[in-house]
């Protein structure tokens, strides 16, 4: 069975698409196929943090130019990337049954892989509410910084109201002081949304703060090719080795 992953923040600026390809990769080398869709529609930027140049796209594919499948591309990283296109203000206004058949094609590709990585934009506008309620699960990213707390609880808000039925809810607190810092910011998400939105979400892991991640954006090179020991690249591989134990379980 193909897991389709969300991944979410409330804000911009907290690392959210570094650390769905720092996922990807991961998970790659934890023996999985992977699929990572740049669903950032209108401010797509997986393909340059990676250093790519594709032809086709997402955008290209709605346009009907050429099959979904046509515009996926193969990292050397051994992971597969369907990339976006940043500054397309159809892509970011994209209507409810453009969507629907997005998840439709992507289920058409789900025997390819194992997992699906949507890399959603931040916030949740209605076509990315649309993309996250469709998952298997949500994992959603967020820092010490408060702004960055008062948003991912408004997704999550937002996130129950469109999910009848509650789906596995994930936290991963990114850019973190110290392990104990991340699991404070964890215990006072959790707290909010057990006593409002009467779930309680997990704590997926901490990545601690690491200047070595600006280094391998600035090189557009993943973090685990360039500096696969370094703190923020342990606690990845910890966080998709979680993520992989979860998936197996569901």
């Amino acid at each position: 069975m193909t897991h389709l992953i969300a991944i979410a923040s409330g804000k911009g600026g907290v690392g959210k698409t570094w650390l769905a390809i720092t996922l990807a990769h991961a998970l790659t080398r934890h023996g999985q196929r992977i699929l990572l869709v740049d669903a950032d529609f209108g401010l797509a930027n997986i393909d340059i943090q990676l250093g790519l140049m594709p032809e086709r796209d997402l955008s290209t594919a709605l346009a009907g130019l050429c099959p979904l499948a046509a515009a996926i591309l193969h990292h050397d990283a051994g992971f597969d990337i369907l990339p976006g296109r940043s500054g397309t203000p159809s892509l970011a206004a994209m209507a409810p049954e453009t969507v629907d058949w997005l998840l439709r094609e992507l289920h058409a590709l789900a025997p390819r892989y194992d997992t699906i990585l949507l890399d959603l934009g931040s916030g949740l506008a209605p076509a990315l509410r649309r993309l996250a309620a469709a998952a298997d699960s949500l994992a959603l990213i967020v820092t010490e910084e408060p702004t960055s707390l008062t948003d991912a609880y408004a997704v999550l808000k937002l996130h129950a109201q469109d999910c009848p039925h509650p789906k596995p809810t994930h936290i991963i607190v990114n850019q973190a002081t110290t392990p104990t810092a991340g699991q404070r910011i964890f215990a006072t998400l959790a707290k909010a949304c057990t006593q409002y939105l009467h779930t309680t979400p997990t704590h997926l892991g901490t990545i601690r703060r690491d200047d070595r991640v600006r280094d391998t954006i600035r090189r557009q090179t993943p973090l685990l090719t360039r500096h696969p020991t370094t703190p923020a690249a342990t606690d990845a591989e910890a966080i998709a080795l979680r993520l992989h134990s979860i998936e197996a379980i569901a």
